[in-house]
């Protein structure tokens, strides 16, 4: 880690009194971490879009490419029994990240994958004219877009729950549930503010009246608990690369209820039990959904991303993310000209800010060139942003490789930029 005016033993103090020292053995499992980037050692501060990968996850892809790969449920042979092995297997581990039972978990690409799924085979056939969709202010485009095309095709309405503080409250859920909802798609945790949702009792009011719950744990997964029974999800859509494992993995949660009234969005090989020239009947259980070669490699690079984290443990990667996020909103507010993004009740995970009178992508590349990695821009959610009154906002985000030392050289760049290029 970068010194800091050569006052690393007070920031290690610092960081130990807020409990933001390392958590033990995790940042040497990460080979990125010893990257230098314009001649600084890598602060990576942007696990939100995606995280970096521990040494095992490579392993476990590069043992599938190097030591032969089979066809899931298709080969009599043994490479083929080997790979229907590690596909079972991650279903199995998500079972467990999302406290679901395993004929819950339909294996996807990813967050988007899961949500889209969720809008072609639900939503698209239980939508009419003059029902209603309610979105939170706070949502991804990937948690939107798929049920305005859905509203749109159905004659349906897009309602949509404003954002006080950059969270969501569940009276405002309250006041705009209706008899005529149908659906209420929310984030888990937002990706602009580092908002937890209260989920769970957003959930209770909308079975209340009837509709489903799509919860997309994008980043939840990662910062918080996504126990899919407590938070009341009939839908949970989560991204493999954002839990330290590859990209293009992921799950949908589907209750066995909810996956009884979906219909298959691909159809093709290894969804079907018998198909004649004229009939087919397709198979039971998530296997339904997943048409085609299952990415073999994939998932065993995520069981390992799985593996790793509960070496850590629930409780504590979740609190070390809340404190993390905490601290750097302190610490941040403590600059003059910057000003954090949002004031949620619970923020874990992320934080975003505006350094008055710098653009954007300008603090991103001078933070960059001091080797700290953030987000910038409008972070793939328009009307979140729209709806907070920012054109464009930096973002820092965090993962279990980083501690209390991270925010202060995130800090202490901003300083730089702030006294370089003159904001006020």
């Amino acid at each position: 880690m970068p010194q800091l005016n050569g006052s690393t033993r007070v920031a290690d103090r610092d960081s130990a009194a807020h409990g933001l020292s390392s958590l033990p053995g995790v940042r040497e499992a990460f080979p990125a971490l010893s990257e230098w980037i314009h001649g600084e050692p890598l602060v990576y501060l942007d696990s939100a879009a995606t995280a970096l990968k521990p040494r095992g996850v490579a392993d476990a892809v590069a043992r599938v490419y190097l030591h032969g790969a089979g066809a899931v449920d298709r080969s009599a042979h043994t490479l083929g029994a080997r790979a229907t092995t590690l596909v079972d297997r991650v279903r199995t581990d998500l079972a467990e990240l999302l406290c679901a039972s395993v004929d819950e978990i339909i294996l996807t690409r990813g967050t988007t994958d899961g949500l889209n799924l969720v809008a072609m085979g639900w939503a698209r056939s239980r939508l009419h004219a003059g029902d209603e969709v309610l979105v939170t202010a706070l949502e991804h485009h990937a948690n939107l877009l798929p049920w305005r095309r859905a509203c749109e095709e159905a004659g349906a309405r897009l309602v949509t729950v404003p954002t006080r503080d950059g969270d969501i409250h569940a009276d405002d859920v309250a006041r705009l549930l209706t008899p005529r909802t149908k659906l209420v798609a929310l984030t888990h945790v937002s990706n602009v503010t580092g908002a937890e949702l209260p989920v769970a009792k957003i959930a209770a009011l909308a079975h209340a009246v009837g509709a489903a719950v799509v919860v997309d744990g994008a980043q939840g997964a990662a910062v918080s608990d996504a126990d899919v029974r407590a938070l009341g999800a009939d839908f949970y859509a989560m991204s493999g690369h954002k839990v330290y494992g590859p990209s293009s993995t992921g799950a949908l949660f589907a209750s066995r209820a909810r996956q009884a009234e979906m219909t298959p969005v691909t159809l093709g090989g290894g969804i079907a039990l018998r198909v004649s020239a004229d009939s087919a009947t397709l198979r039971d259980g998530p296997q339904r959904f997943e048409s085609g070669s299952p990415n073999v490699e994939g998932a065993a690079g995520l069981s390992a991303a799985l593996a790793f984290l509960q070496t850590i443990g629930k409780h504590a990667r979740i609190a070390h993310a809340r404190r993390l996020a905490t601290y750097a909103a302190e610490e941040l507010a403590r600059i003059p000209g910057v000003r954090v993004v949002g004031a949620p009740a619970q923020r874990t995970g992320i934080v975003s800010f505006v350094l008055e009178g710098v653009h954007a992508h300008d603090v991103a590349t001078w933070l960059d060139s001091r080797g700290v990695a953030v987000r910038a821009g409008r972070v793939c959610a328009h009307p979140a942003l729209d709806a907070l009154g920012e054109r464009e906002i930096v973002r820092a985000s965090f993962g279990v490789y980083n501690d209390g030392q991270c925010v202060r050289a995130l800090c202490a760049a901003v300083q730089s930029v702030k006294k370089t290029l003159g904001a006020s």
